[in-house]
């Protein structure tokens, strides 16, 4: 069975305005690149990269670059004043599909689509109403090898949940029959005793590889300096998930801290690339910066690289 295999370099994006932290033993490299986002997720359209996350109190930013080391701030992909909500815009993901592009997010702790005719926007909120009534965040979608199309989410049921459900046809609406709940905290990693009560189970993704599901996921309270990431498998999307012995598999990589909430992607030169967040430094949970990490398969299991390269602020 073969494993994913996240390897080789990270590359920090610098904050905004400020000299960031540099863990032990890592090199300082100078850079204009600026990515002060999180819940990161990347969509690589021709030769543009284009990166959305949690930031911006307005709507959904988007950041270009055309070599994931230099980002420009495109503006609001998603503007709140094109939804129906005014809040906590949260955790998007963007899929080119069917002509149009279709934005998956969270605002006011609900989920919603979005929709636009290109990968910077105007994206507008389909409909007047979430997708769910009930409390819930952190969007992902995923299409089988049979062209149903599933949606990965965090439900708040006892805390943070993963669950899924498929969509229908139009990629809009939900087959609420289909509801059906994952994941939730289960290990040790996951509890951290300085955040007592809470239960996180978030940020999921969802890959495939010889007829097993992998699940990624992230623990912790997002403040929490242990806040890291999981895998659980499965072989049928609706069937039992079971958690790796081995999680965290993704933690304190090169001494960052709330290490999690990752997407993958695939670059342009076929490389499967690792997106994620983590604290503003050692001392300062805010604003979240994101990392992008090389990823790959083999079948010896999970493997991470350890050089981190953390430029500095102009």
């Amino acid at each position: 069975m073969k494993l994913f295999v996240l390897a080789m370099a990270l590359i920090m994006f610098p904050l905004l305005g400020r000299a960031v932290y540099t863990p032990a033993g890592c090199k300082k490299v100078k850079t204009q690149s600026r990515l002060p986002l999180a819940d990161p997720y990347v969509l690589l359209e021709g030769d543009t990269y284009y990166a959305y996350g949690t930031h911006s109190d307005d709507g959904i930013e988007v950041f270009t670059s055309t070599d994931m080391l230099h980002w420009k701030n495109a503006g609001l992909a998603l503007s709140r004043s094109n939804t129906t909500e005014s809040r906590w815009f949260w955790a998007p993901e963007v899929y080119h599909l069917n002509g149009k592009y279709y934005m998956y997010y969270s605002a006011n702790e609900h989920i919603y689509v979005a929709t636009s005719d290109s990968p910077l926007g105007p994206f507008r909120q389909v409909g007047d109403s979430p997708l769910l009534a009930t409390g819930s965040i952190d969007t992902s979608l995923f299409i089988d090898d049979d062209g149903k199309v599933y949606l990965f989410f965090v439900n708040f049921n006892n805390g943070n949940e993963v669950w899924v459900v498929q969509l229908e046809e139009g990629l809009t609406s939900l087959k609420y029959e289909t509801l059906h709940r994952l994941l939730g905290v289960s290990q040790d990693w996951e509890m951290d005793p300085n955040f007592p009560g809470s239960r996180v189970n978030e940020g999921p993704f969802v890959m495939k590889q010889d007829g097993v599901y992998y699940l990624t996921y992230s623990a912790n309270d997002y403040q929490s300096q242990h806040y890291g990431i999981g895998l659980a498998t499965a072989t049928s999307i609706m069937g039992e998930w079971t958690k790796s012995s081995s999680n965290p598999i993704f933690q304190h990589e090169g001494g960052l801290v709330g290490t999690g909430h990752h997407s993958f992607f695939t670059d342009k030169e076929g490389q499967l690339q690792m997106i994620f967040h983590a604290h503003n430094s050692a001392e300062k949970v805010h604003p979240r910066l994101s990392y992008i990490v090389k990823a790959g398969l083999s079948a010896s299991g999970y493997t991470f690289g350890k050089r981190i390269l953390i430029p500095l602020s102009e």
